[in-house]
């Protein structure tokens, strides 16, 4: 037996102790959990089988017991998870490797288990639940159905072994884009490159010039050396200013090509994913992968997914190849004797063009947008819509655990109650850590909304800003200086976070985002990002970091000029992944090079510039290989559609009047953030909106109507 007082993964009573988390303790904790949970839950099974419950008593034994039995597991392996995406490290990774698969085993025992299948089913056929508990059994039961819990025993034997295997491919994928990243050096050290470098906004600079300092200790933003990631703090500015195009290729090409090779090569893994999800689909009685994918989701079939994102891009692709053409002709103004624009050049004669269009540059309105200030902004604008509180918790006096010391705890106050009751809290991980922690932005559970555990949500919202500047001493030189897309970023993910953390629903089988339909997941983050560009909202934080003054009125203009700026471009590029996800998704893949050709053909088909041909971006494209949206990242516009259409009911009634942002605000918190998956978001999105979704908001927004 373990001594579970100092092991982390047992302390689940509270907000986890990552302090106290040691890899050693992994494989014994998890190997003792799955042996607890797996005897509990065969007591259930004992319990079910004698099968004279009334409804109550068989939903709280079939739900709430159940429930009960694997928090433990659930809490201690959601650690293990977290701290594997944000403070990897070859221990974790290898201890999570091992013990995934007796994971995945366990769940699908649990899943393919027929006194609670069998449970399910008499409690789909009662009309005696609520309906929040009634949508909750319909999914449940959908969910066992999707484990394979009806297969023959040799069918259901192949599709166990495919469901380990597609988690050992999905760790596998994570990992080579990881390493990839981490692997990849560029260091700019010849003095003939000095001139380039210099044109590269000094922000950027210091972070080239911090990255390089654990090899070249003299390194300075004016001399250098300088190093190169292929993070986005790093790689979005290094493309979009340096004028060198050698360079830039270099770069751009290390790029599009990471994990696409060697030993962290991606695309055998990519074929045998595609290959074994169509074998599920068609053990299950599916004719594709996409049809399972669709059958939780909001949209209906295929075919009218298309439909609307070939309605998008047809819409779309005038625009953007006026967008191409002018970007060719300011090329040819500038370099007259350059004959092409190559897919390396275009980020940086967009920027340019864009500076000269509209006297805009990004390093302008960086000083404005301080880590602190943005923070206290966007908390503003929170209370103002929903009447709740947000503070930070000094995590020193009160003893809260983090895994990185840039991290901050935060508690959320609902200000409808008289005692100003805490609701909620969540931790935010605002920085760039390539290497060690996953790239991108997202939100995930830490603790879920839970009556019968009696439970308060909290999130995890996890951002790679670009860091603060640090002196020699490790002391902070400069502060976290955002650029305007990291703003817009923190807003999209702090959304996820108050759907996650303002429900009502108690029942944690549809608190929070669980069992929300997915293709409607990203209508609450999306929607929040519109308030960056809502003047009042955003003068109230853009504050110069050094001189406290606020965004000048004419760089606000530049932001809104800019909002749309080549939005063409960027609507074709969403419809070309979107496309090609439900593709390869609903056909067989004999080999890789057929992974390639469909990834040219259809740039080909979508994009006004196809890729090159030594393009891999498939190798990491995580989104769909190795997470949450195979087959379903359409769901991007599909939500885009209800978040724009939802932000016109605040334009209707008049941004600039407080009283009507919040009492609409409200409405939007009593609906789309409170009611989670009890309700068909269809039904959600009506009572907020009185009507369904409508797609000329999308099109007036991105300036294509």
């Amino acid at each position: 037996m373990l001594n579970t007082q100092d092991n982390a993964l047992f302390l689940n009573t509270g907000l986890p102790q990552f302090k106290l988390f040691n890899v050693n303790h992994v494989q014994t904790s998890i190997d003792e959990l799955l042996k607890n949970v797996h005897d509990e839950f065969i007591n259930i099974e004992t319990k079910l089988e004698k099968n004279n419950y009334n409804t109550s008593d068989l939903y709280n034994l079939a739900i709430y017991e159940t429930e009960i039995i694997e928090y433990p597991l659930d809490y201690a392996w959601s650690m293990i998870s977290h701290l594997k995406s944000v403070n990897n490290s070859d221990e974790l990774r290898n201890v999570y490797e091992k013990c995934m698969p007796n994971v995945i085993q366990e769940n699908t025992y649990m899943s393919q288990s027929k006194p609670l299948f069998n449970a399910l089913k008499k409690l789909k056929e009662s009309n005696e639940l609520n309906s929040v508990q009634q949508r909750i059994i319909d999914s449940s039961y959908q969910s066992m159905f999707l484990s394979g819990i009806d297969l023959e025993d040799d069918k259901k034997e192949r599709f166990n072994k495919i469901k380990l295997r597609l988690g050992e491919l999905t760790t596998h994928f994570s990992n080579n884009v990881l390493d990839s990243i981490k692997n990849y050096e560029f260091y700019i050290e010849d003095n003939k490159y000095q001139e380039d470098m210099l044109k590269i906004p000094l922000y950027a600079r210091e972070l080239y010039s911090q990255s390089a300092k654990k090899k070249y200790e003299h390194s300075t933003p004016e001399n250098g050396p300088w190093k190169i990631s292929l993070d986005s703090p790093s790689l979005i500015p290094f493309l979009s200013h340096c004028p060198n195009s050698e360079l830039r290729e270099s770069v751009y090409k290390s790029y599009i090509s990471k994990a696409s090779s060697g030993k962290h090569n991606n695309l055998p893994i990519i074929k045998e994913i595609l290959n074994l999800k169509e074998e599920i689909a068609q053990l299950l009685g599916y004719k594709n992968y996409v049809e399972i994918s669709l059958s939780r989701k909001m949209a209906s079939n295929q075919e009218q997914i298309e439909d609307i994102l070939n309605e998008l891009a047809l819409k779309s692709k005038d625009y953007a190849l006026q967008d191409m053409k002018e970007l060719k002709e300011f090329m040819k103004e500038i370099h007259p004797f350059k004959e092409k624009l190559e897919l390396w050049d275009i980020s940086y004669y967009s920027e340019k063009l864009k500076e000269t269009k509209y006297k805009f540059k990004e390093e302008d309105l960086k000083p404005y947008f301080a880590l602190e200030n943005v923070l206290k902004g966007l908390f503003q604008i929170a209370q103002q819509l929903f009447n709740i509180e947000i503070e930070e918790v000094d995590i020193q006096k009160e003893e809260i655990q983090v895994w990185h010391e840039d991290v901050k705890f935060f508690i959320i106050y609902d200000l409808n109650t008289p005692e100003r009751k805490h609701i909620s809290s969540f931790y935010l991980d605002p920085f760039s850590r390539p290497g060690d922690k996953n790239g991108g932005a997202w939100m995930d559970v830490c603790v879920q909304k839970s009556k019968i555990l009696n439970k308060k949500p909290v999130a995890y919202l996890i951002c790679n800003g670009s860091p603060p500047i640090k002196d020699v001493n490790n002391s902070c030189s400069k502060p976290s200086l955002m650029t305007f897309d990291e703003v817009v970023t923190l807003f999209h993910e702090f959304g996820h976070g108050l759907q996650h953390m303002l429900t009502t629903i108690d029942e944690s089988g549809a608190s929070g985002i669980n069992n929300i339909e997915w293709d409607a997941v990203e209508l609450p983050s999306q929607f929040m990002e519109n308030w960056c560009y809502h003047q009042p909202t955003l003068k109230s934080f853009a504050l110069h970091y050094e001189t406290q003054e606020p965004l000048p009125d004419d760089l606000f203009k530049k932001i809104i000029d800019n909002k749309n700026y080549h939005v063409g471009l960027g609507m074709l590029r969403q419809i070309y992944f979107s496309m090609l996800d439900l593709h390869l998704h609903s056909i067989t893949i004999e080999d890789e090079d057929q992974l390639l050709k469909l990834q040219k053909e259809f740039s080909r088909k979508y994009l006004v510039k196809e890729s090159l041909d030594e393009d891999r971006f498939l190798c990491g494209f995580s989104h769909i290989f190795a997470g949450g949206y195979s087959a379903g990242y359409y769901s991007y516009k599909w939500a885009e559609i209800m978040s724009c259409d939802a932000f016109g009911a605040f334009e209707e009634y008049d941004l600039d009047n407080t009283e009507n942002i919040k009492e609409l605000g409200m409405k939007f918190r009593n609906s789309v953030l409170s009611m989670g998956g009890g309700t068909h978001p269809s039904q959600v999105f009506k009572q907020f909106r009185g009507r369904d979704p409508q797609v000329d908001a999308l099109l007036r927004q991105n300036g294509l109507k």
